[in-house]
């Protein structure tokens, strides 16, 4: 029997729709179960931010050679940029390769206003105009705002200190999720010269970013497990 020509080509077509339909469905699954793992890839971000203020960092802003990938400067010293390096990585994150192979292969998007004539692995993820192309390229880039609540524990912010006197001081720090009692705003963990500390200091001076990095096509699921694997592996 010789079936009609349109009920040849909907039996034909049937595979690619049911195949079709098993992808959106795992699609789906995976970016629910993506989505629901991102408040908790945050609360683990600002836990390591916190737990960073528990040590004692002497301000350093000298050139170190390091190890790559996986580099540090020595423990006990460090600028504002190695403390949102030290918490992202206590998570399972490494800047300091992300920042340099996005500057190696589109550093021109880096240039304006770079000291640097090539990317360089000791240095490209210390600088805070790096990490802010790093974090507009592949971050969320959100609105700068002079309301509090705009602010959520796991943002990354931006200043320039000395913005009041015609100078470009840059510095970063992280929003975390302990409210000032003054007044009522998040405090940010940063280190300005004194080490890591919690500080009520977001409007403190003038905001030139504010961003929000979660690894693009990483599964933060995956982000977690990676860091309970680096923990057992401590306590043995």
């Amino acid at each position: 029997m010789t079936l009609p020509p349109q009920r040849t080509l909907r039996l034909s077509l049937a595979p690619l729709a049911l195949c079709a339909a098993i992808a959106a469905s795992l699609t789906a699954q995976t970016t629910n179960h993506d989505d629901h793992s991102r408040p908790q890839f945050f609360q683990k971000l600002v836990a390591a931010a916190i737990e960073r203020t528990q040590h004692t960092v002497r301000y350093d802003p000298g050139y170190v050679a390091i190890a790559y990938p996986g580099g540090d400067v020595p423990a006990e010293s460090g600028v504002c940029t190695d403390e949102i390096i030290r918490s992202y990585r206590a998570v399972g994150i490494d800047l300091q390769k992300d920042v340099h192979e996005d500057m190696v292969k589109h550093f021109a998007a880096y240039q304006p206003g770079l000291r640097q004539k090539r990317p360089d692995a000791n240095i490209d993820h210390r600088r805070v105009p790096n990490l802010m192309v790093f974090f507009s390229r592949k971050g969320e880039n959100l609105p700068v705002t002079d309301r509090a609540q705009d602010y959520s524990p796991g943002d990354l912010v931006t200043w320039n200190l000395t913005a009041d006197q015609g100078g470009n001081r840059p510095h970063i720090g992280i929003v975390v999720d302990k409210k000032s009692e003054a007044t009522g705003r998040y405090m940010i963990v940063h280190n300005i010269g004194e080490g890591p500390k919690m500080e009520d200091v977001l409007f403190d001076w003038k905001i030139t970013g504010h961003y929000r990095y979660v690894p693009e096509g990483r599964n933060t699921t995956e982000t977690l497990r990676h860091e309970e694997k680096q923990k057992k592996s401590a306590a043995n």
